[in-house]
């Protein structure tokens, strides 16, 4: 079933192993400590997974972890790792702590339906002057009452009622929690991709900056060659325009990559001037295939999604609503016991300590049908919760299905972009070395180089593409790990 996680707990590296109670059923969960995501792949990226424990009258681990201080925000973080960078979103990103709030805040909510089964006391004071005339208004005396008291009101049975109220309360409690563990997983796929995003715009700099420098040889080359008389002005001038394209795109890319720097700091929760470096995106993909077919990646969603566990528990509370509603019409018994102590002061004076006590049943004859369709709202909204469930599960096939199929054309997109690289790499060097010996045209070596220029591009994308593929993969499967290490050779 689908992981629980602690996000500030998480940071601090508290992981918990337990058990959730869902329809009476025992449900273990996994509990995974962080580790190196991909480690074989050649990138680290960090898991969080962690277990949950309920019964009726828990709380789920989540919502027991305090809110974390609120930390200083470093203007420089140094050298970023992919562990590094998931462990500062997960205690910033307010989409995270807002997730956790609200599990907590349905926490409160369990307990506040639970009081329902203790009985209510209310302490009351009162202090009376009265003045009273007989007689005509020949006779005028003042009295003066004042003492404590105290209600007890309890409800003694109402046909499950207040058992309904708690277990809606407990499956929106296990619902929010689950909601919770989505949004952890769903921040950590933003940070992946914003720490491959930028990896990627800054090799693309990188790689321009090497066109650059092929640029400028090419055009020392004409130059010397003109100058030597065996070539045109013509052929300056125009490795002169593709030097200054070239310088163009490279201050193009730039920008881009300050863009995705201001992403990836957005996504860790800081602020977008915060200085920080990661390194190079890694040459060598080890593009293991994975095995498992995509139906069984299907079915390992189904079972551990997050998102899909939580629409499983609002059809749970939905069924709740309906019980609750049909005790609405059904009978309640009470017990009610009134006490006080009372002091008189006036004519006559004393003190008095007057009770009741008695047990009440109250049946709704007749409300107007508001049972009725009380009753018919509520399954209809079990019907809606079940059809919401039935569509989420849709998405999340369909989702595995694409990164399924995504991941295996950007593994077939990486082999093609590096026959594509060596050939326009050979085919530049020829087109260079044929134009030093004057066999060659200016317009070949500008052919080769631009396909060159393109070819790294290219190699580079779809390297950074395959990463965020197995990334993709990993979420919509919702283990945030790649398939089993048995199904990847």
């Amino acid at each position: 079933m689908s992981c629980h996680s602690e996000p500030f707990g998480f940071a601090q590296g508290r992981l918990r192993e337990e058990a959730v109670w869902v329809g009476g059923t025992n449900l273990q969960l996994r509990t995974a400590r962080p580790h190196r995501f991909l480690a074989t792949l050649g990138m680290t990226v960090v898991l969080v997974s962690c277990g949950t424990a309920r019964d009726p009258g828990r709380a789920p681990p989540s919502s027991a972890v305090p809110p974390p201080i609120a930390k200083q925000r470093p203007s420089d973080l140094g050298n970023l790792t992919m562990a590094h960078a998931i462990d500062i979103a997960l205690q910033n990103n307010p989409a995270t702590r807002i997730a956790w709030l609200q599990a907590r805040q349905a926490r409160d909510i369990v307990g506040s339906r639970q009081s329902a089964y203790y009985p209510e006391v209310d302490i009351g004071a009162s202090y009376n002057r009265t003045r009273q005339a007989t007689q005509g208004g020949r006779t005028i005396f003042n009295s003066t009452t004042f003492g404590p008291s105290l209600t007890l009101t309890y409800l003694l049975f109402d046909f499950g009622g207040r058992a309904a109220q708690v277990e809606e309360a407990r499956q929106v409690l296990i619902a929010a929690d689950f909601t919770h563990n989505q949004q952890i997983q769903n921040t950590i796929l933003q940070t992946e991709q914003a720490f491959f995003g930028y990896m990627d715009a800054k090799a693309l700099l990188d790689a321009q900056a090497a066109t650059l420098k092929e640029r400028q040889t090419s055009l020392d080359a004409a130059q010397e060659r003109h100058r030597a008389g065996v070539a045109t002005i013509v052929d300056v001038l125009q490795e002169q325009t593709a030097l200054s394209q070239a310088q163009l795109t490279y201050e193009s890319l730039d920008q881009n990559l300050r863009v995705f720097q201001g992403t990836l700091a957005t996504s860790l929760g800081v602020a977008v001037t915060t200085k920080f470096d990661v390194g190079t995106l890694p040459a060598d993909v080890p593009m293991q295939q994975v095995t498992t077919a995509v139906d069984a990646l299907i079915t390992q969603a189904e079972a551990q999604r997050p998102d899909f566990a939580s629409a499983r528990a609002q059809i749970e509370a939905a069924g709740a609503r309906v019980r609750e509603a049909r005790q609405e019409g059904l009978p309640t018994l009470g017990l009610t016991f009134v006490g006080s102590r009372t002091t008189f002061r006036g004519v006559a004076s004393g003190t008095a300590s007057p009770y009741s006590l008695g047990i009440a049943m109250r049946f709704p004859l007749f409300t107007g049908f508001r049972a009725q369709y009380d009753v018919h709202a509520a399954q209809a909204g079990v019907d809606i919760a079940r059809e919401d469930a039935r569509t989420l599960q849709q998405q999340i096939d369909l989702q595995v299905w694409s990164s399924y199929y995504g991941l295996s054309t950007a593994s077939q997109r990486v082999r093609t972009s590096r026959d594509f690289l060596n050939s326009a790499q050979q085919a530049a060097d020829v087109a260079q070395d044929r134009y030093r010996n004057g066999v060659g045209s200016i317009l070949d070596v500008l052919t080769a180089e631009a396909a060159l220029e393109n070819a790294r591009a290219q190699e580079i994308q779809a390297r950074a593409d395959w990463f965020v593929a197995v990334a993709q993969l990993a979420h919509d499967t919702g283990s945030l790990a790649p398939p089993a290490a048995e199904s990847i050779r």
